[in-house]
């Protein structure tokens, strides 16, 4: 690689749901519970826009062992904490059967602003999302790296699929997070944009006008982070397990090195229109890994398992320079194992067999979602 390439530093961002031990609800997190955390976490914690949420980021870390080793440590802090108020966190994006009418959001200017500029659409924001930034130094190596990365990622919210249960039914869909996360103005597919100037000016447009602060207000699948000096990619479930996580923060740093590696080689990934994009996000947000997603160049739909070697072996060249060949490679211990959606439904499906009750089977779903957050601290 050249000697000005990016550092390709990389930094996670999770938000978890709690829940009561005992009844599995979901539960407000207590004013002591976020003193207790923030005095342990030093500004790596913090309140989302639900009470019953907590958010956490990493350290800039320089690689995936990195970051393992201060997720480990993030998640068992909330954990710890949250155990000593009779209270579990779980990283799913949807809770398998709370409602979010009965949920009130934080107090705080920022959340106060959301709710009042977005009325009833903002109310149903009862999910969590997960967000892996990527260190870029150069603007408009970031804007042009994003244009070619928003084709992946129908594959990557594919892999990290955990919401298919919302207030208490099967909504057939992998994740249902997106539905919800939809109705907010700025969500979805980034557009295709010329350079960092052409994307400064269309922030600004809003800016002036007085209808948003700033970029952070802008919530697409992908963006330039409006704090650092990174690409942010957004379109991902929260995993319940640490190491899947991992590997699709993996897949997105090796990703993004891919791509600034053939830049660098005056070759670029090609770039199809959002419309034909979207077909692929649907479907992974539909089926999750089950029914595969198009190739537009063979133009015809290509089994996940095959997508899934395919992917490994473009990024293995950079996955080893990063050191997370094995974490990208991860991926197909998904594909064996299920997404969370599929173990989700599976302990859905088990407990109607076992004659449990539809109320029995869903708490049970919420008793393995905190068994998974916890099976690897």
């Amino acid at each position: 690689m050249a000697q000005n390439a990016p550092a390709f530093t990389i930094g996670i961002e999770e938000e978890y749901l709690l829940v009561d031990q005992g009844s599995l609800e979901l539960a407000e997190a207590p004013e002591g519970l976020m003193e207790d955390c923030k005095a342990e976490l030093e500004g790596q914690v913090s309140p989302e826009f639900l009470q019953c949420q907590i958010e956490i980021g990493s350290c800039v870390c320089s690689d995936v062992a990195e970051a393992r080793a201060d997720l480990k440590r993030l998640r068992s802090t909330v954990s710890k904490h949250a155990a000593t108020y009779g209270l579990a966190p779980i990283a799913a994006s949807c809770h398998p059967f709370a409602e979010w009418k009965k949920q009130h959001h934080t107090n705080k200017d920022r959340y106060n602003e959301l709710r009042r500029d977005l009325g009833g659409v903002v109310r149903r924001m009862l999910i969590c999302g997960m967000h892996v930034h990527v260190g870029i130094d150069d603007p408009d190596t970031r804007i042009d790296i994003m244009n070619q990365l928003t084709y992946f990622l129908p594959h990557l919210l594919a892999l990290s699929a955990s919401s298919p249960f919302w207030q208490g039914e099967d909504t057939g869909l992998a994740s249902y997070r997106l539905t919800v996360f939809d109705n907010l103005p700025r969500t979805g597919l980034p557009p295709r944009l010329a350079s960092w100037s052409e994307y400064e000016r269309s922030v600004s447009a809003l800016v002036d006008i007085g209808l948003i602060e700033d970029s952070s207000k802008i919530w697409w699948d992908l963006r330039p982070s409006s704090r650092f000096p990174t690409i942010e990619a957004r379109i991902c479930d929260v995993s319940p397990r640490l190491e899947t996580t991992l590997s699709l923060a993996a897949l997105i740093q090796s990703l993004t090195r891919m791509l600034w590696r053939l830049k660098a080689r005056n070759q670029r990934w090609r770039t199809y229109d959002n419309f034909l994009i979207s077909e692929n996000r649907w479907r992974a947000q539909r089926y999750g890994v089950g029914a595969g997603l198009i190739d537009f160049g063979r133009r015809e739909v290509v089994d996940f398992a095959a997508l899934v070697d395919e992917l490994i072996e473009l990024l293995r060249e950079d996955a080893e320079a990063l050191g997370c060949l094995a974490e990208v490679e991860n991926a197909r211990n998904i594909l064996v194992t299920g997404t969370s959606a599929d173990r989700q439904r599976a302990v859905f499906n088990d407990s109607i067999q076992a004659e449990k009750s539809v109320e029995e089977a869903l708490r049970d779903v919420a008793r393995h979602l905190v068994e998974e957050f916890h099976a690897d601290l």
